[in-house]
This record gives structure tokens, sequence and C-alpha cells, in this order.
């Protein structure tokens, strides 16, 4: 053999190796970009078929935000938020301005109010996997993706347009960024100095900042020093000149700072510095945002306390329930490697000190069910990794996830025969028991059920049924296959899902009052009074357009508003009410049935007609129609 023969078998060898290299690239390229669209997929299953309508939107928060933003389009006003004129002046503006937005692509629709959230939860599911991609590999990332697209706290706490999974979304982001710009061997992805990682902190802290104030930056930066205290590396120069902080928090003020400085000088006094709240005081945008609803906020002594608190422990240990069905695998966390030798340790580190830092602070302040949501990301990721790694704890979780899901069945089952012969005519409401006392919480409505409401949820029943008896059956047979098991428990909860979307459908009359606004519009023209705070009927202003005087509304969120020098004057006392309802034109009323009785006593029973009644509310005028 010649010395030609054998440079020419090492050529071979070398393009063998590199055609190897180059296969092994493309396949592992190809699963990643699998994974992408099974997470996607996953998660439009859940959260983007969940835009549609019905359900209608409901009274309180979630038409309110959307009527927000459709008075920020109307008006052209992008500073001020506004509801029946009045400055509604405790929230951030972004969620509104996504909102706004989805309107002047697709006009005003409750739908498209809904798309920026659903694509926002998208996103959110998406970069959890590929957060734990780069953290534990492409099994890990995928499991952790699929545990956030199909928890219940995730569908459940976005079924209103409230902004605190955009908010989870940038926090995120924000603690992604910061672990990779703390990584030994500065890997950045882009390159070697880091800056776009950089610009990305800045990034998601200033959105933060325009979604939900301060604690948008709170919340990532204390997870950040806590992991940094740990590792030893809060001292460090090395660390700190990695994170290019300067660059970051520029790009944070610039995105941040311009809403807030315009809102002070739009909505004086520009600086008011007491720590007294109490009704009939306006101190402008500048004491109301950063005073009342942030510090006093978290001491519990906001004005007005139109909320209530979960206890600690319930607070703490209801994540399990949020995080259901992949708490079970969370149980076998403690066994994993927190070290902070290898980047999947430095992970999972820096994953406890971001559900510490959060559970920490809400530990001292006042708390709604929806708070922790932040730390969902990071309890996918544990789970994911403990997923991954297998094992004996992970074989005890699917036994549990069997378990749970046959007891489930078994008990869906019962309830569906218990009502299969019970009639449910009209609404479902008939059938609820009201604890207004309960409403201040998330899920508040949740004890209303009774036995006989089941009646009007045979479908659901059924669907959440069959999800989790299939579940129960896949995984008897085929536990032992991490994969295989991941998916069935998946696919279960999507099913799940779309049962508890047709009950809220069931549910939309009870927490709406679309028919109520659909009378209206088809009613003849006319005046229109409210009989509370704006929030009671919100979904009638969303979906008529209109605006209303306040029948002793002055209370809640509008209360302070009421006081500044520019409010619009329509709020309203008995008095007053009787002269306009006297009036020969013609007035519509919104009201509680439990505040007949004292309508009656004001105006006398003849002189009020039903319009239309829906869930024990009504549509009253003050004139018969003809």
């Amino acid at each position: 053999m010649t010395v030609f023969d054998n440079l020419s078998n090492v050529d071979q060898t070398k393009e063998r190796g590199a055609a190897a290299s180059k296969e092994r690239h493309v396949t592992s390229a190809l699963r990643v970009f699998r994974s992408d669209w099974i997470i996607l997929a996953a998660a439009s299953l859940v959260f983007l078929i969940s835009i549609a309508s019905p359900p209608h939107l409901m009274d309180d928060v979630d038409a309110v935000q959307a009527q927000a933003a459709r008075n920020m389009l109307a008006s052209g006003d992008w500073v001020t938020a506004r509801l029946d004129g009045v400055a509604y002046l405790e929230k951030s503006p972004l969620n509104y301005w996504m909102i706004a937005v989805a309107y002047r692509i697709f006009g005003v629709h409750d739908w498209a109010a809904r798309l920026p959230h659903a694509l926002a939860v998208v996103l959110l599911c998406w970069i959890t996997y590929r957060f734990g991609r780069w953290a534990f590999g492409e099994t890990a990332g995928l499991y952790a993706g699929i545990a956030l697209s199909t928890s219940v706290g995730l569908f459940l706490f976005t079924r209103i347009l409230i902004p605190d999974a955009t908010l989870t979304l940038t926090i995120t982001g924000a603690i992604w960024a910061w672990l990779r710009l703390l990584e030994p061997d500065t890997e950045s992805g882009l390159t070697k100095s880091g800056l776009p990682w950089s610009i990305l902190l800045g990034c998601c802290l200033g959105a933060g900042l325009l979604l939900k104030g301060l604690i948008a930056a709170v919340f990532p930066v204390m997870a950040a020093l806590i992991y940094m205290a740990v590792t030893r590396n809060l001292f460090s120069w090395t660390a700190w000149r990695r994170l290019h902080l300067g660059l970051a928090i520029a790009v944070a003020l610039v995105i941040a700072v311009p809403w807030y400085a315009i809102s002070t000088v739009r909505n004086p006094p520009y600086f008011v510095f007491t720590l007294h709240s109490g009704p009939g005081e306006y101190h402008g945008f500048f004491w109301f945002y950063f005073f009342n609803e942030h510090l006093l906020r978290f001491l519990g002594l906001r004005y007005p306390r139109d909320y209530d608190t979960v206890p600690r422990f319930w607070f703490w240990i209801l994540n399990l329930v949020w995080i259901f069905p992949w708490s079970f695998y969370l149980l076998s966390a403690p066994t994993l490697d927190y070290k902070p030798t290898s980047r999947a340790g430095r992970t999972r580190l820096m994953a406890l000190c971001w559900i510490g830092a959060v559970l920490l602070f809400f530990t001292f302040s006042t708390t709604q069910e929806y708070y922790s949501m932040p730390i969902y990301p990071a309890l996918a990721l544990l789970a994911g990794s403990v997923l991954s790694a297998g094992g004996r704890w992970v074989r005890a979780g699917t036994y549990a996830v069997l378990a749970v899901s046959a007891i489930l069945f078994a008990v869906l089952s019962f309830l569906l025969a218990s009502v299969w012969r019970v009639p449910a005519p009209g609404d479902i409401s008939q059938a609820l028991t009201q604890h207004p006392e309960l409403y201040t919480h998330a899920l508040g409505h949740i004890w209303d059920l009774t036995l006989n409401a089941f009646a009007y949820l045979k479908l659901p029943l059924a669907l959440a049924a069959f999800a989790f008896g299939g579940c129960a059956v896949a995984l008897a047979f085929g536990r032992n296959n991490i994969r295989r098991t991941v998916f069935v428990i998946a696919i279960s909860m999507i099913i799940f899902f779309q049962g508890a979307r047709i009950a809220l459908i069931r549910f939309d009359n009870y927490l709406g009052s679309y028919p109520l606004a659909e009378r209206l519009q088809q009613s003849p023209p006319g005046q229109l009074i409210e009989a509370d705070a704006y929030y009671a009927f919100s979904s009638v202003f969303f979906y008529t357009d209109r605006t209303a005087l306040l029948l002793n509304g002055r209370m809640n969120n509008l209360e302070y508003g009421s006081y500044a020098p520019d409010a619009p004057q329509v709020f309203i006392d008995d008095n007053k009410f009787v002269s306009l309802w006297q009036e020969e034109s013609r007035w519509y009323l919104l009201t509680y049935g439990t505040d007949v009785p004292h309508l009656e006593q004001v105006v006398g029973r003849t002189n009020l007609h039903i319009v239309a009644e829906n869930g024990g509310n009504y549509l009253l005028t003050n004139h018969p129609l003809p």
C-alpha cells in the first residue's frame, strides 16, 4: 500500500466521520423541530381553542379589561385607562395595549380580547420547553413544556383577562437570561459577549413593569440574588460583569419609564408621599399607583379593600393542585442533584430560588390563588427533570396518577349516574347557591355548586370521566414507558380541559350578563343606569359599548378616580335616581335581584317594569315596553 493509498483512506475516514456528524446534527435538529411543534400543538389545543365564544366575557375583571382596552382604542388616549369615563389608575397599561392592538387588527370581539393572552401562554409553554432543553436536554425540556401546557392552574387562571400569565412569561425570560449570562463559559448562544441576553433581560423587566408594576422586577431580581448568594457569586466582580446590568437596566427603563412619567404628568398632583389611604382622597396617579397599589396593598392597608387573602398555608399547599397532575412527580424532586457544578444542577438550584422568592414574598403580603402563577414554569422544569431521570420515584408518581385518575373516574361516573335522569330546565343558576362572602377569592364561585347543578353538566362530566378513566386504563398497561406515560397524561388533560370549557359555557349566564346585554340592544332607545359598582355588570358595558349612571356605585375600583378633578358626574344617589326614573324619557336599570326590594321602596313596585332576567339579576325600565 502506497503513501497515497494511506492518505486516501484517511480522507475517506474523515469524510465518513463528517457525514455521520452531519447526519447526527440533522437528526437532532429534526427532533428539536418535532418537539417544538408538539409543545405548540399541545398548548394551542388547550389555550387557543379556549378563546372561542361562548363562553362570553364574564362580569367583573374579565369584561373590565376588555372594555378598558376598547375605550383606549376609541379615545386615542393610550396612557390613562378609563371605565365609564372615570380614570382607572391602578393597573399598568400593557395588558390593555395588547388587547387594543388585537381589536385594531381583528375588530372588537370577545375572542379578539382573549387572543393576546392565549398567544402569550402558548409562548410561555414553548419558552419553558426551550429553557428545559437548554438546561437538561431535549427529553426533559419536552416533558417540562408538556407539564406546563397541561397543568390545572395555568388553564384555570387564564380563563380571565388578567395579565399574570403574560407576567409569568416575562419573569421566565428574565430568569433564563440571568442564568445564561452567569454561565461559567459565558455561552450565550449568539455571541460570546452575552449582550443579546442582557438586552433580553432588560426587555423582559421593562415589559413586566408595564404589565404589573414593580413586582415584575422584584421576583426575578430577588430569585437571582438568592441564587448568586447560594453559589457564592454575590460578591464576585466577574459574575456581575457578565450580566451587563447597566445595559439591561437602561433597556428596561427606556421601555417602562415613558408611560410612568406621562401618566404622572397627566394625572396630578405629581408627588404625594402620605401613607394614609381612605375615602374621598385623591392624590393623583403617582401616589395611587406606587403607594396605594404597591406598598399599602403589600401591607394589607390599601383602600378600597375590594379583595381578600388566602391563608398562607393554603396559598403554599394549593400549588400542588395548580400543577396537577404533574405534582405527583415533584415529590421526587429532593432526589435530584442541585449542586452548581453542572448546568442542570445550576438550573434546578435557580428553580428552587425562583419558587422560594415568590412564595416568601407572598408569605408577608395579601394573596389570591393565582398570585403564585410565576412559579409554575419552575415547577414544570423540575417535573421535566424528574421525569427524564426516571427511577422508582417516577414509577411511584405514575402509580399515584393512575390511582387518582381511577378515583376521579369513579367519582365523576357516580355523579353522572346520579343526575342522568334529573331534568335541567332553564339555566344552571337555578340550581346554585350563592356565597357572596367568598367572591373576593378568585375561585369563590366553586362553592356555589350543588348536586342538582351537575344535572346541567352532564356532557362535561362525561368528558372528564372519559379523560380520567382512559388515563387510568392506559397507565395500567403502559406505565413502565415514561414517554408514553407523559403523552397519555397530557392527552387526558387536554380532553378534560375541553370538558371544563363546556362547563364554563353552562355557567355563561351565571358568571356574565350577556343575555341582558342582548336584550338591551333589542329594546327601544333609552339611557342606562346600573345599581351597583361598575364591575357588577361589566359584560353589559362591553357587549353594548355603552356608558351608564352608577346608582350608589362610588365604590371599589372606580372610587378613587371618581374624586379626580376631571371625573365625569356619573355617580348618583337614591334621590337623583327617583327624579330620573319619573321622567317621560326612557331609562333602563341593571340591578341584582337582591337589590330589588330596596328599589321597590324607593320608586314603588309598579314603576319597575321587567325587560329581562338572567341568573337572578334584572334589566328594568321605568315605562312599559310597547
